[in-house]
């Protein structure tokens, strides 16, 4: 039954209109888009500095997503315009805002997720030292009641008996 189950799931997945049929083939950087070297080359830099909006923790150099593949045909076309990197980072920036910039430039507005980490590790190692100092190594522990001192005495006896 799982073989003749494997086998549908498998010939439904490979037939024509199936679910592996309909990815589209990935945009090889062997194969670039335009026929020349160095512009692919330009491209493929810049777009090392750019995230990608859907899948975020990818360059839209790496990413295969559909718009990753026209933000860098949109840098292809920037570029045989006569674009700098600059300025097609700072277009970037102003259309999509500084999230697509993988590498976003340290601003007020960033400052607390940049140092918060340090701010917050700073505030409970001084926490964590106030709390030591105001510990008396002099002081000795609470002695034990009488029913305590009771079980700890029956205790030792049981265990020196036994052995």
């Amino acid at each position: 039954m799982r073989l003749l189950l494997s086998i549908f799931v498998l010939s439904w997945a490979l037939a024509p209109g199936g679910v592996l049929a309909q990815t589209p083939p990935l945009e090889s950087k062997a194969a670039p888009l335009s026929a020349d070297p160095v512009l692919e080359a330009r491209v493929l830099k810049i777009a090392e500095e750019l995230r990608c909006l859907v899948c975020q923790n990818e360059t839209i150099a790496a990413s295969q997503a559909d718009l990753a593949k026209d933000l860098r045909q949109q840098i292809r076309e920037q570029l045989t315009q006569g674009r700098t990197q600059t300025q097609i980072l700072e277009f970037m920036s102003q259309r999509y805002g500084d999230f697509v910039l993988y590498r976003p430039p340290l601003q007020l507005s960033t400052l607390l997720l940049w140092g918060g980490p340090f701010v917050l590790l700073l505030l409970g190692a001084t926490v964590l030292l106030m709390h030591i100092r105001r510990r008396d190594p002099q002081a000795e522990p609470a002695p034990l009641t009488p029913a305590e001192l009771q079980r700890a005495r029956r205790l030792l006896d049981e265990a020196g008996g036994s052995s």
